[in-house]
């Protein structure tokens, strides 16, 4: 990690945070209250200050007009009244807050994504995300039939995209666009492009799952907005229209020329193998294989994107999530599917 700035208004705190850290050697501690500032220029700046007033305010401010360069990630560590806290976070131009209770753990998963999302995404990924979202306007919006062909084209965008640069810079250059559907199923593509490489899939095999997870959620098309972008739990009613995608999908794609194992990969990807699953509420080897792969990436990557409802879960969090899912998702894929949660953690510079 780099030089990390550590500004407190409780020394004794900061001394046991620094050191639970692991940062004791490489860290500088700026008592908030102290006459002088520091004199270091950070790579990584925390300020854990519970006393929020408006002379401490004025102070934080004060040192990161002195010592904070451009681009030089800002995580507010917070105290007591959340949205009080967030308020004077955002106007103090942190980058993210995180409770002062989290664990150790937690602070360094979060430091390390705030690192990796203050580095510039390369420009070729960049590039392709946007390729990538522009074919799934044009066969969302369009109202013309999505053709086997026109899917081919933007799931060769993903595969490349993740084979020549890794997936944690596409899942970021993706995170950037504005609607959470295309969002979502460019992540899941990405996902699935991954997991098909740990799987050791031939290429054919390897593009047919990554167009399946790339057209999973097509069928969202057909759900209103206010619904797929609501902040806060669905109604009983809600979940009903929520739960017609998969099937409207399916229905968007039958005679487009699609092979039998797409089409069942975008109606079964929300089918458990208990049978608790809809829209059909299949069982065990009712599920393909394909649509079992499709699901774990779709709940992997809904965890660990960012909803209106809450915060993105960690990726080892989510991982364990999966791992507690057994009787409805099929454990020895789950367990094939560790490398590439690791692979999305390991793209998270390491906070020891």
């Amino acid at each position: 990690m780099g030089e990390l700035l550590l500004i407190t208004d409780d020394l004794r705190r900061a001394q046991r945070l620094t050191r639970d850290l692991g940062t004791a050697t490489g860290g500088t501690i700026h008592d908030l209250y102290g006459d002088t500032l520091p004199v270091s220029r950070p790579k990584l700046i925390v300020s854990d200050v519970e006393a929020l007033t408006s002379d401490a305010i004025v102070r934080l401010r004060r040192v990161l007009e002195q010592v904070r360069d451009e681009g030089v990630p800002y995580l507010f560590l917070v105290h007591g009244n959340v949205a009080r806290a967030e308020a004077h976070a955002q106007v103090l131009g942190a980058n993210g807050t995180l409770s002062a209770n989290a664990s150790v753990q937690q602070l360094r998963t979060t430091l390390g994504h705030i690192q990796v999302q203050m580095r510039p995404i390369p420009a070729a990924v960049r590039e392709r995300a946007v390729k990538a979202r522009q074919f799934l306007r044009q066969v969302l919006l369009s109202g013309r039939p999505i053709t086997p062909a026109g899917a081919e084209i933007g799931t060769d965008l993903v595969v490349r995209a993740v084979s020549e640069s890794g997936i944690y810079d596409w899942i970021r250059a993706v995170q950037q666009f504005d609607d959470a559907t295309h969002q979502h199923c460019l992540l899941v593509a990405s996902l699935a492009a991954a997991f098909s490489a740990a799987l050791g899939l031939r290429e054919a095999d390897r593009h047919r799952l990554t167009k399946a997870a790339l057209l999973h959620d097509v069928g969202k098309i057909h759900v209103p907005t206010e619904i797929l972008n609501k902040p806060g739990k669905l109604t009983e009613a809600e979940t009903a229209v929520m739960r017609t995608h998969p099937a409207r999908g399916h229905a968007m794609l039958v005679g487009q020329g699609f092979e039998d194992t797409m089409l069942a990969a975008v109606r079964s990807h929300h089918e458990l193998l208990d049978g608790t699953g809809y829209p059909d509420r299949l069982k065990g080897r009712e599920i393909p294989d394909l649509v079992r792969l499709v699901t774990v990436c779709d709940i992997y990557g809904a965890l660990v994107e960012r909803r209106p409802y809450r915060p993105p879960i960690a990726g080892q969090q989510a991982y364990a999530i999966l791992k507690g899912m057994e009787g409805h998702l099929d454990v020895d894929l789950v367990h094939a599917f560790h490398p590439v949660a690791v692979a999305f953690d390991a793209s998270v510079p390491n906070m020891a």
